[in-house]
């Protein structure tokens, strides 16, 4: 049983693209992340090429897989028993350093644990996340006036900027916001909604992932045009835009600590798949 690494996206398509497509709802991140990145390029994310790996166990089978993107936390999927301390000791071999983990929750804990100990850092949960998948699409009601449209280049100063508060407000500050929603206008992955004729709130959508999946996300509302609907209206009209586009299945993620949200995506029909906890290494 181990675990092996690499920065060569290909090698990692390879060995582990099999396992990550199995699970196509818990394994979304695993999925999007390294199709944008060969779309966009290895620094895509950042300004330090990435980082990738898989665990087999001993008939060579894989059984959980990693994809880092520094500076952010390393994704993974959920790990087997056992396998938390042979990845830690793997990626020091490696000199790889983790700035945090994203991953299932009881994972996420066991690295940390793990990591911290091997290294003398702390751990800090940055946020706790849920994951849903849409069943069947509940319209908002009562609808909220106005409609939506795809994001256009005369767009991208506002989505940048709409864009950027968003990831602020999530703890996830964005390197360069106005390149990914540039990206995103391109793709026709961005909608906003707008009522007067003016934009009230946007929500995103990943690109169709392997396993026929899209993500809904960012969906973001300035704080003076909230509580009016127009973040569920959005979010509809997302979900609307993904099955046009041959999604079979479309998924998101809530923060936990934040239960309006929550109940508006149960009110659109999502349902719990899984909980994930994003923790950062702070200190050596």
């Amino acid at each position: 049983m181990a675990w092996r690494t690499t920065a060569d996206i290909a090698a990692f398509d390879e060995a582990a693209g099999a396992f990550v497509a199995a699970e196509p709802t818990r394994n979304t991140l695993l999925l999007s992340i390294p199709s944008v990145l060969r779309q966009r390029g290895p620094l895509a994310f950042g300004n330090e090429p990435p980082r990738f790996g898989w665990y087999e166990d001993v008939d060579g089978k894989v059984g959980a897989a990693l994809v880092q993107t520094p500076p952010h936390p390393a994704l993974l999927s959920e790990l087997p028993d056992g396998a938390a301390a042979p990845l830690v000791d793997a990626l020091l071999a490696a000199n790889w350093r983790l700035s945090g983990v994203n991953a299932p929750s009881a994972t996420a804990d066991a690295v940390a644990a793990v990591w911290c100990a091997a290294t003398g850092t702390s751990a800090k949960v940055r946020m706790r996340n849920r994951l849903y998948l849409l069943g069947e699409l509940v319209e908002p009601t009562p609808a909220p006036r106005g409609t939506s449209r795809l994001a256009t280049a005369a767009d991208l100063d506002l989505a940048s900027a709409w864009y950027a508060h968003f990831a602020q407000e999530v703890g996830d500050p964005v390197l360069n916001a106005q390149r990914v929603v540039g990206d995103r206008v391109e793709n026709g992955t961005l909608l906003l909604w707008e009522a007067d004729g003016a934009p009230v709130s946007m929500a995103g959508i990943s690109l169709l992932l392997e396993g026929g999946g899209m993500r809904v996300g960012p969906v973001y509302t300035p704080p003076g045009l909230r509580r009016r609907g127009y973040a569920a209206a959005a979010t509809a009209a997302a979900c609307r835009l993904a099955f046009d586009r041959g999604a079979r299945e479309v998924s998101l993620f809530t923060d936990l600590a934040n239960p309006t949200s929550n109940a508006l995506y149960r009110r659109l029909g999502f349902r719990q798949v899984e909980d994930r906890v994003v923790i950062d290494f702070i200190g050596r």
